[in-house]
């Protein structure tokens, strides 16, 4: 993927603008979350945020509208922060997230106590919007992400020339989610292409915005946010990975860089003082893994929502241009990455360079980090989703059999030896 013209931004204005500025314009009414929404932990409030925002979570953000309603709004963090180590880390992935459930009966009787006719209509739009897409963002697996299919049945009720809605589907909707893994942040600084597949081409601000289409009715509202959105970009390649917080081996790991530079590097790059990524796509019968997500997005089965994107607001400066493979990732902070491949089907690094030790299924125990393997501490299990006892085992299976979901391929370290592998995990948490 060769580089493409940015448009220059400034770090702390995005920053700024991405913890305090409303990009999503639509959410539940101020006097009705403040009823419904449990307390705030001292953790979750961040203090640079202005107004009203330093009293919400991180990854709520107050809004007032032009007739002057207060809402609470979603914003990127909610998808895009997580913990780790009891450190809020913004900018890596949320991968615990649950979109197994419905939101639409909850936000229903939310409904119940609202009197204010202002109100009550905002509220109505935001019932409006998500009993529209709610079908398409409930996954089978809680952590799982349905960013791409939320953006698509979006995509499917809006008009690409106004963005004005429609309660019936203009186009045909996206069938059920395929699981998406969150990647960090941090990668932008080396990227010249968004997401696994390389779709997102040309000005990168302008693709990450297409979010906003989820509340926005008019062209006019995505241009107000255009004016910050290479500020948001340009802080998104700031952003530094995590360190590796326990002790590492250093001479293990200096064996683990030969193997990695004589292995991994013609993918993902190399690191130190003069780092290198050269940006390639790998097709799917090289890489192996999962073809699922790249496939629909090649085969002609989703071009009418490439040519939305590419007729739209976004398409005047961006494109969307898939391509049949997928790139392999800068590996900058990998540790705190878990899971991996871009399904989030395989829990540990250790699991990821031996596919003989990757679960068939499997769920997550608790929140403990596993330094060692290198992931989230889970369990394997002798039965998928088919096998569980009741409706609440079953959400938390991941199970590596459904479609797009597999965890094979990516099998490059399974000619390693032992030796070699545990090296190159030591050096792999140096990144």
């Amino acid at each position: 993927m060769p580089p493409e013209p940015q448009r220059p931004g400034d770090p702390q204005k995005g920053r700024e603008a991405l913890l305090n500025e409303p990009y999503i314009t639509c959410g539940l009414p101020l006097s009705v979350y403040r009823r419904l929404a449990p307390p705030v932990p001292p953790q979750q409030r961040l203090p640079e945020r202005r107004g009203l925002n330093a009293q919400l979570p991180y990854h709520r953000t107050h809004y007032r509208t032009p007739d002057g309603i207060d809402l609470v709004v979603p914003n990127c963090l909610q998808c895009h922060a997580s913990v780790i180590n009891g450190r809020l880390i913004i900018g890596l992935g949320n991968e615990r997230l649950d979109f197994t459930r419905d939101p639409r009966p909850m936000l229903e009787s939310a409904g119940l106590y609202l009197s204010d006719p202002g109100e009550v209509a905002h509220w109505r739009k935001w019932v409006k919007i998500l009993d529209a897409v709610a079908p398409y963002l409930m996954t089978d697996t809680v952590g799982v992400n349905p960013a791409t299919n939320l953006t698509l049945a979006l995509m499917a009720h809006r008009d690409p020339d106004t963005l004005a809605w429609s309660d019936r589907p203009r186009m045909e909707p996206p069938g059920r989610p395929l699981p998406v893994s969150v990647p960090p942040w941090w990668r932008l600084a080396k990227k010249n292409a968004l997401y696994y597949n390389a779709e997102g081409r040309g000005d990168q601000a302008r693709a990450m915005m297409v979010g906003a289409i989820l509340c926005a009715d008019d062209v006019a509202t995505l241009e107000r946010i255009d004016r910050y959105a290479p500020d948001i970009r340009a802080f998104f390649a700031s952003l530094k990975p995590p360190k590796f917080p326990w002790p590492i081996d250093a001479e293990l790991a200096a064996q683990g860089r030969e193997v990695f530079e004589r292995r991994c590097s013609s993918c993902h790059g190399t690191y130190g003082d003069r780092p290198t990524y050269p940006n390639l796509v790998v097709g799917l019968a090289q890489v192996g893994t999962d073809p699922l997500l790249a496939r629909t997005a090649t085969d002609g089965s989703n071009d009418r929502f490439i040519r939305w994107f590419n007729r739209s607001f976004f398409g005047r400066l961006s494109r969307a241009q898939p391509a049949p493979g997928y790139m392999p990732p800068p590996l900058d902070g990998i540790w705190a990455t878990a899971p991996f491949l871009h399904n989030g089907s395989v829990p540990t690094l250790a699991a990821l360079l031996d596919s003989s030790k990757r679960p068939r299924y499997w769920r997550y125990v608790g929140e403990r980090y596993d330094p060692e393997r290198i992931g989230w501490s889970f369990e394997s299990l002798p039965y998928g989703k088919a096998g569980a006892q009741n409706a609440e085992e079953r959400r938390h299976i991941y199970d590596t059999t459904l479609p797009g979901y597999g965890n094979q391929g990516h099998t490059f370290g399974d000619a390693l030896s032992e030796t070699q592998r545990r090296a190159l995990l030591e050096y792999l948490k140096t990144l």
